[in-house]
């Protein structure tokens, strides 16, 4: 048997919940005023980009320590398209890479980021079930 998560959302009342973390963090969630809510935390499937991102962020990030590759800035941006018909769902997601650097080791840069979304990043295989991704790279020599 694998590896199980026991995570806690508790409601605080309207429609924000906070919710713990293995880590013993905890995120507050709650949904736009317009909606009925106070906008006072993540929305729910805008933190499910931020998962993707970070998960792949995190083993990118490793394999650049790892491979001592030089990278002054490095972000991700994640452009998600939302169905029409409920339930909504992503059924598109484009995940840009974006490196920054006037040194840097493009060939080593884009292996690290295809090692993430074929083999290491969980969240990304996740995504995979219910959306068509569209990988970039986008390099900024400065």
């Amino acid at each position: 048997m694998g590896t199980t998560n026991h995570i806690t959302t508790k409601w605080l009342g309207n429609m924000a919940f906070e919710s713990n973390n293995p880590s013993g963090q905890t995120i507050r969630i709650d949904i736009a005023k317009e909606d009925g809510g106070d906008g006072s935390g993540v929305r729910p499937k805008a933190l499910m980009l931020s998962g993707l991102a970070g998960c792949s962020g995190l083993d990118v990030a490793a394999l650049i320590k790892k491979m001592k590759l030089e990278v002054i800035d490095f972000h991700i941006e994640t452009i998600a398209n939302l169905t029409d018909e409920h339930p909504k769902y992503y059924d598109k997601v484009v995940i840009e890479y974006h490196f920054h650097g006037p040194n840097l080791d493009e060939k080593k840069l884009q292996r690290a980021v295809d090692l993430s979304v074929e083999k290491y990043c969980g969240v990304m295989e996740m995504f995979r079930r219910f959306a068509v991704l569209d990988i970039k790279t986008i390099f900024h020599h400065s």
